[in-house]
């Protein structure tokens, strides 16, 4: 009947798109992933790290004796201009003596009255040999008169003359002798004076303390007026100029750096700066790194190898990064170190051919944070999964991720 035949018609074309919708649905459709191609180009591998610039040659100005560190007029600021020689930097004076207990006050009373003593003892052996020195002289004049007349022999003469001579030695030892006494009696006293009575009479202010170098003020030491010891330091002084950077590496990134290596300088607020190393010390030192761990570090020192009109702007104690290049080639099959995983001891990466994920073993040379360089297992153009989830999986389709 023709209306039957219509029905079956309609019932199996719908069926048929039934089965259609229903095979397009639960067909498995190809997975979203980030792709990424191997390229042939430049690449290098660097040691990166903090470091920080310093002046080359830094002068420190220290206290030549203990003592009170005045202001100056015009004060001092971080940044001065100094000359050698002329610019005043720091003016000292001397320190007065401490206080001293009772006891000791005693004792010195005591030594100054032996002191006393002693001057006054000297002062009557002056006056004892001068009396005698003036008796001998008589005695001398009368000889020679005698003499003349031949009243007394020569030996007699001569012993007068012994006796003067002898008495103008004796004066000289004496005189020198109480000179001495006086001397300790002055040193006594001065001990056993108090500090307020010292430095109402001393006059010995001051003491001016010049620049060595020119250049900028870099530190003030002592800012404000106070007492300090001999040798403590008071300002530093250099050419911010005159600048070069240091770098506490790691001592396994250290091993692998030669001097007159390439670096590159940025983080420091200004364009990327060409350097060089100069020097890796041959000696590390402990460092115990901002989460507490403790870390074998070599000071590595680097020198710009451009001039101050790019970095001028950097000054002493500034923070920057270092980029130290270990190894580069102009020409190197890289791949992104996103698309590495392990495959028992070797390496591999999901290459995608026919837009299918096959798990391609590679092998790897020298690598940095972003790329590593391909040895052998891929081409240039080839292309792979980048960060390969738990659903990537050998033979997988796989498409590219929409990016908006």
């Amino acid at each position: 009947m023709p209306g039957d035949w219509k029905r079956r018609a309609a019932w199996s074309v719908a069926l048929v798109l039934f089965g259609a919708g229903l095979a397009w649905f639960l067909w498995p459709k190809p997975i979203a992933a980030d792709l990424a191609d191997v390229t042939r180009g430049p690449m290098e591998v660097t040691v990166d790290d903090e470091g920080k610039t310093r002046v080359r040659h830094v002068y420190t100005v220290s206290a030549p004796i203990a003592g009170k560190v005045l202001r100056i007029s015009p004060p001092r600021h971080v940044g001065d201009v100094v000359t050698a020689d002329e610019t005043v930097v720091a003016v000292m004076q001397p320190t007065v003596p401490s206080f001293h207990d009772a006891r000791t006050h005693e004792e010195l009373l005591a030594a100054l009255g032996a002191a006393e003593a002693a001057v006054k003892l000297a002062e009557a052996e002056v006056r004892r040999i001068e009396a005698g020195l003036v008796f001998a002289k008589s005695d001398l004049e009368r000889a020679i008169v005698l003499t003349r007349t031949d009243a007394i022999s020569r030996k007699s003469l001569d012993k007068a003359t012994l006796d003067v001579e002898t008495n103008e030695a004796g004066l000289a030892s004496a005189k020198a002798q109480l000179e001495v006494r006086r001397s300790e009696r002055a040193s006594v006293a001065a001990r056993a004076s108090e500090p307020s009575e010292i430095s109402a009479t001393s006059h010995a202010c001051c003491i001016q303390l010049r620049t060595p170098v020119t250049g900028k003020v870099l530190r003030i030491v002592q800012e404000s007026e106070g007492v300090v010891a001999a040798g403590a330091p008071l300002v530093e002084i250099g050419d911010p100029l005159d600048l070069e950077i240091v770098a506490d590496l790691l001592s396994t990134d250290a091993v692998r750096i030669t001097p007159a290596a390439q670096v590159r300088i940025d983080g420091w607020g200004g364009v990327p700066v060409q350097a060089t190393v100069t020097r890796v010390d041959p000696a590390g030192f402990l460092k115990v790194s901002a989460l507490g761990i403790e870390e074998q570090r070599v000071r590595t020192t680097i020198d710009f190898a451009v001039g101050p009109e790019v970095w001028g702007r950097l000054g002493h104690d500034y923070r920057v990064i270092v980029h130290v290049t270990t190894w580069s080639s102009n020409d190197a099959l890289t791949v992104p170190v996103a698309a590495l995983f392990r495959q028992g001891d070797a390496w591999a990466v999901f290459a995608t051919r026919d837009g299918r994920a096959q798990v391609t073993p590679i092998t790897i040379g020298q690598r940095n944070n972003r790329v590593a360089a391909v040895l052998s297992g891929l081409s240039a153009g080839d292309r792979v999964v980048l960060h390969p989830s738990d659903r990537i999986k050998d033979g997988v389709r796989v498409a590219q991720r929409e990016t908006r």
